[in-house]
């Protein structure tokens, strides 16, 4: 029994001691796979964050490259507007196969014994029913054909006239196309502006960019005046990118300093300007635009009031002969803004509004051929048949309608009136002179310059010059740098009928202004259009 008692417990000493092993390996093949899972894990999240990173990355890069990016883009041309017949095949399908016919096999004849014993009859009557199957699939056939080729001969019909339908649009879309073209190249609004439009429309920018666009053209000083949306400051990454915090087991993003997403995004808009000039002197002819004035909006909301608004960021100009000597691939574009004398939001990320005195969608305007129209063909006011006290009355009851709020004559030798305002929605602090000249002619760089002394005299912060006629592309840019809005004869005519709701005539039409081609003039030829 001692004996028998000991070997028991030895057995049952090695069976824990094997549960106990089993136990153990059992612990660190678990404990192992739990850190194969970790560093699984880990590496993913860490893959993760690169990959995250790296989008960010990317984004950054697409954003530098806006500007450099089109800059060996060849032009958008009226051959590559272009429409093509499309090229297409007609397939019938099955109906362009041929069923087969039904092929007729006799029965064969009886013959021996099989003939004396009733075969004969029998193969005649066998013989007669599958003549009648025989000529009842025919008869399928024949029909099932004659309605197969004729559903064939309607779809090809159809098809034939898709195709000339095709061609027909194609031949419509590129007459169209030709008188548009022939429009660009005689300087017609209509034609420079649909063309621009389309240059601008089909600017690879990035998907997340605003398209909303207004172009005008101005043949009486040939630039081209482009209002563009800004993109939204969104696009600039908030971060950096993304880094995996091994001991917490979470991926934190890596924030971007305020202040470079503030410097990135000032040269976003300025990226934005600079591409629109080179995309607009590309493709736009020489002698149709020397120059080309950019406005920059942003949508946004209105902190204070919850409303949607458009704010003013940006407003540069730039002549073509000016624009042919940067080097955009290697400017900065801020600083290139800066050499333009651009007008730029001090602080364009947190929506600073540089919006002028006046604010007129130069869309709207335009000289048309009945602006010299004299009184007595015509039931409208003529403004250059107005005496000065009548003009005088004219203008300050526009501008109190405008939202002047107090208006002072000052004596004035030129026929025109001088004048002082004041209104709470004067960006430049609430004292503007206004000066109005009822010319027939070109308004020079002199008159701008004679409205600065007077500013200077009556310390006024702005200054409004009013004209019955049209302005130089030198006064134009003065004024842009000396905070003076110009109004010539054609936004005046606008003005009056929208605030005063009157019709009137400005009196005069600016002259076409020379063509290139007609003088000896020796410039860089543009792109083909």
């Amino acid at each position: 029994m001692t004996r028998n008692g000991s070997e028991w417990e030895r057995q049952q000493a090695r069976q824990r001691r094997e549960a106990e092993r089993k136990e153990r390996e059992s612990a660190r093949r678990a404990k192992e796979q739990e850190k194969a899972r970790k560093l699984r894990h880990q590496e993913t999240q860490l893959s993760i964050a690169e990959r995250r990173t790296k989008e960010v990355a990317d984004q950054i890069e697409r954003l530098d490259r806006l500007l450099v990016s089109i800059l060996d883009l060849p032009p958008l041309t009226f051959d590559r507007l272009k429409s093509t017949v499309p090229d297409r095949t007609f397939n019938p399908g099955e109906l362009g196969v041929a069923r087969p016919a039904p092929v007729w096999t006799a029965p064969p004849a009886p013959s021996g014994l099989a003939r004396v014993f009733g075969g004969q009859a029998r193969h005649e009557r066998l013989l007669a029913k599958v003549r009648r199957d025989f000529d009842a699939a025919h008869a399928l056939h024949v029909d099932s054909e004659r309605k197969r080729i004729a559903e064939l001969g309607r779809m090809r019909r159809q098809f034939e006239r898709e195709v000339e339908a095709d061609r027909q649009r194609v031949d419509t879309e590129n007459t169209r196309l030709a008188r548009i073209r022939l429009e660009v190249r005689n300087g017609r609004p209509e034609g420079v502006e649909w063309f621009a439009g389309e240059v601008l429309k089909r600017s690879p920018y990035p998907a997340d960019f605003p398209r909303s666009i207004q172009v005008a053209y101005r043949p009486e000083t040939r630039d081209v005046l482009v209002e563009l949306e800004l993109p939204p400051q969104r696009v600039i990454p908030t971060v950096r990118g993304y880094k995996y915090i091994r001991v917490r087991d979470a991926t934190d993003p890596v924030p971007r300093p305020l202040t470079e997403i503030k410097q990135r995004f000032n040269k976003l808009i300025a990226c934005v300007a600079l591409r629109t000039f080179h995309e607009m002197f590309r493709a736009l002819p020489p002698e149709v635009v020397d120059a080309v004035v950019f406005s920059g909006r942003l949508t946004t909301t209105d902190r204070a009031t919850g409303h949607q608004v458009r704010v003013h960021l940006l407003n540069a100009s730039c002549e073509r002969v000016t624009f042919d000597k940067l080097n955009l691939a290697e400017v900065d574009p801020v600083e290139c803004l800066k050499k333009l004398n651009a007008l730029v939001s001090p602080n364009p990320y947190d929506v600073e509004a540089i919006e002028p005195f006046l604010t007129i969608d130069l869309s709207r305007f335009r000289f048309s051929e009945d602006m010299d129209v004299v009184s007595g063909l015509d039931s409208r006011r003529n403004l250059l048949t107005l005496s000065p006290t009548e003009f005088e009355q004219l203008i300050r009851q526009l501008f109190v309608a405008m939202g002047a709020e107090a208006w002072t004559t000052i004596p004035s030798k030129d026929g025109g009136i001088d004048a002082v305002a004041t209104s709470k929605d004067m960006f430049f602090g609430g004292v503007c002179l206004i000066q109005a000249k009822r010319w027939s002619g070109l308004v020079g760089l002199e008159a701008v310059h004679a409205l600065t002394g007077v500013m200077a005299d009556h310390n006024a912060t702005t200054g409004v010059l009013v004209t019955t006629s049209w302005f130089s592309r030198t006064s134009e840019q003065f004024a842009h740098r000396h905070r003076i809005k110009l109004i010539n004869g054609a936004e005046l005519k606008h003005l009056i009928k929208e605030h005063l709701n009157q019709d009137v005539i400005p009196g005069t039409t600016p002259p076409r202004r020379p063509r290139a081609s007609d003088n000896q003039h020796r410039g860089r030829p543009g792109p083909a259009i």
